[in-house]
Parts: structure tokens; C-alpha cells; sequence
């Protein structure tokens, strides 16, 4: 795939599902602060220390607390450590349980950081449009102090004052705007003048919630289709940070 363009196998028809350079000029023009998510725009967080390793690894602690009963099947197959822990919070949301849990993948996240790995051009693109006087703050799922562990490993902790992360109640992550909505009142934004980049489809939705903009990261088709199905126009989705990083450049 290129930054343009992807040929379909079936019929070899050219097919554009991601943005343009002026498209994405255009989007950034009037942002003044960035909503980032972790996994995926900054780095991958779990590319030494495997997340369905961790899912797996949760489905275990709750087979050996007894509790392995809620979960549904599907939930102890999911190669998402989120969804193993949403699945029990649906069925025990006020039980000590689910803080026990949280715990666990916490350290699950910290143990990945040393492991994880940057997403190709953000590092050159958070500092270049931080020095443009944007503003930001990490809005994820994952655990704040995951988050703040892996900006520091990568000398970025003055580009991002705010850092808003998973709570104690699994009911405000993702798509719930919590984090997203956290973060504009802590900066003081505009939520017309700010923008959400993510690369999931409960990113997409909690930028919905909140009014934000959105900019798509898909490293790849399926990642792109997924962000495609759920509303997200080719124009405000990117395969590359190098298409950002160059839209500011010429802005600049």
C-alpha cells in the first residue's frame, strides 16, 4: 500500500483509503492541540511482550482465582488483554476483583515498555509539531503509568504535560469519551480546534463523543478496512506518520 493508494486483488482497480498531502494539510490547519493514543501512533507497546501472551496470561490468573466462569469463550480467546479484563467488569463492575486485575495488566504494560516499539517518524513528528506550539496529551486505554514510562524512554515527557489513562472504572475507557474529554478541560481546548489521533475504532468513536476531530493511523490494510467500515473517511486516515510529518513540514 502506499500513502495514497492500495490496488484491490480481485478486480486490480485502484482503490484510495487513505488521505493526500494537502488533505492532511488541511485537517492540521486548524488544530492547536492533539489527543494522542498510545499504542499504535506512538509506538507498540507490546512488540517485545506480545499482548495475546498477556491475554492469555489474564485468562490464567482468573482460572486459578475460580472466577474463570465469566468469561465467555469468545473473551478467553481474545488476543486483547482489554477485552479479557471488560469481560469480567461486565459481570463483577464493583467486585475488588477487577482492581486486583487492573493491577496485573498495569505491571503486564510496565514490563512491555523497555520492549516496545516507536512507530516509524513519531518521534520526529511529536517533537516537530510541539516546537509549532501545539499542545498535547495521550489519551489511551492503557495504564498512565505505562504511558508516562514509554514517553520518558524516549525523552518526549516535555511535549506531553498530560497524560490520561485507564481508571479504576473500566466503564470510562475507550469509546467513552473520559480520557479524551479529561484532557481538553486540562488544557483549556476548544474541541473544534483540537484533534484525536488514534488507530482503533473506539478511538474514532470516543473522538465522535467528544466533538473532536479525528485523524486515522492504519499500519495496515485491516487496520484501515476496520477504521473504513466505522465511518472514517479516506481523507482522515493515513498508513504513514511520514505524510503528517511531511503536511507539516510544508506548513511550517
Amino acid at each position: 500500500m502506499t500513502s495514497d493508494t492500495t490496488q484491490t486483488e480481485q478486480t486490480g482497480r485502484t482503490t484510495r483509503t487513505t488521505a493526500s498531502a494537502e488533505e492532511v494539510r488541511r485537517l492540521l490547519a486548524p488544530v492547536r492541540h492533539v489527543l494522542w493514543d498510545l499504542d499504535g501512533p506512538i509506538c507498540r507497546l507490546f512488540a517485545g511482550h506480545p499482548a495475546d501472551e498477556v491475554a492469555r496470561g489474564l485468562v490464567r490468573l482468573i482460572d486459578r482465582l475460580g472466577l474463570g466462569g465469566l468469561l465467555t469463550e469468545g473473551e478467553r480467546l481474545d488476543r486483547d488483554p482489554h477485552g479479557v479484563l471488560l469481560g469480567v467488569s461486565r459481570r463483577r463492575p464493583d467486585s475488588g476483583l477487577i482492581g486486583e486485575l487492573e493491577e496485573w495488566l498495569t505491571r503486564q504494560e510496565l514490563e512491555a515498555v523497555p520492549g516496545a516499539y516507536p512507530t516509524p517518524y513519531a518521534d520526529p513528528l511529536i517533537r516537530t509539531w510541539s516546537a509549532l506550539g501545539v499542545g498535547f496529551a495521550v489519551t489511551t486505554n492503557n495504564s498512565p503509568r505505562a504511558a508516562a514510562a514509554y514517553i520518558d524512554t524516549r525523552g518526549l515527557a516535555g511535549c506531553f504535560p498530560y497524560i490520561c489513562g485507564r481508571t479504576a472504572d473500566l466503564d470510562l475507557m475507550k469509546p467513552h469519551p473520559h480520557c479524551l474529554l479529561q484532557a481538553l478541560d486540562a488544557m483549556g481546548a476548544d474541541p473544534a480546534r483540537a484533534l484525536m489521533f488514534g488507530d482503533a475504532v473506539t478511538d474514532f468513536e470516543a473522538a465522535q463523543k467528544a466533538r473532536v476531530p479525528f485523524l486515522g493511523y492504519a499500519r495496515n490494510q485491516r487496520k484501515a478496512d476496520a477504521l473504513l467500515e466505522a465511518g472514517v473517511a479516506p481523507s482522515c486516515i493515513v498508513a504513514s506518520l511520514e505524510t503528517v510529518l511531511k503536511a507539516l513540514r510544508g506548513r511550517a
